[in-house]
C-alpha cells in the first residue's frame, strides 16, 4: 500500500451479488477510494473483527449466512464499531424494513432501483467519517 492509499477514505461494500458489487467497487474506485468487499454479512463481519475500519459501510439486507439487520445488530453492540455510517443498499421497499433499519441506527436507506451509482457515492461522501 502506498503511502497515498493510506490516506484514503475506505468503504465498505457488503453485497451477495457479486455484479452489483464490482459496479459499485469500480465507480467508489474511481472517485479515490478504497473498497472492501464482503459478499454476505457474516464476511463484513468477519472482516471488521480482523481490523478493517471502513469509513463508511454499503450494507445490503437480503444476504445470505447474515442478513443487513443482523450486521447493524452486531456493530450497534460494538463500540469500536457503532461510529461507522452505515448506509442501506437494498431491493426492498416496504416502510416496515426501512422503519426497522433507520431504528438499527443506518444513516440513510437507499432502494438499489432508485439510485444510480453517482446519486450513491453522492449520498456516500455526506455520510463519510
Amino acid at each position: 500500500m502506498t503511502q497515498e492509499d493510506t490516506t484514503k477514505k475506505t468503504i465498505m461494500i457488503a453485497e451477495d451479488d457479486a455484479f452489483i458489487g464490482d459496479i459499485y467497487e469500480v465507480k467508489l474506485k474511481d472517485a479515490g477510494y478504497n473498497v472492501i468487499l464482503a459478499s454476505n454479512g457474516r464476511d463484513a463481519i468477519e472482516k471488521l473483527e480482523a481490523g478493517a475500519r471502513p469509513n463508511i459501510m454499503l450494507l445490503d439486507i437480503v444476504m445470505p449466512y447474515m442478513d443487513g439487520f443482523d450486521v447493524l445488530e452486531a456493530i450497534s453492540h460494538r463500540p469500536e464499531w457503532k461510529e461507522i455510517p452505515v448506509v442501506l443498499l437494498t431491493n426492498l421497499s416496504q416502510k416496515e424494513d426501512v422503519d426497522r433499519g433507520m431504528s438499527l441506527g443506518a444513516k440513510d436507506f437507499l432502494i438499489k432501483s432508485h439510485f444510480t451509482p453517482s446519486e450513491v457515492l453522492a449520498k456516500v461522501q455526506k455520510y463519510m467519517i
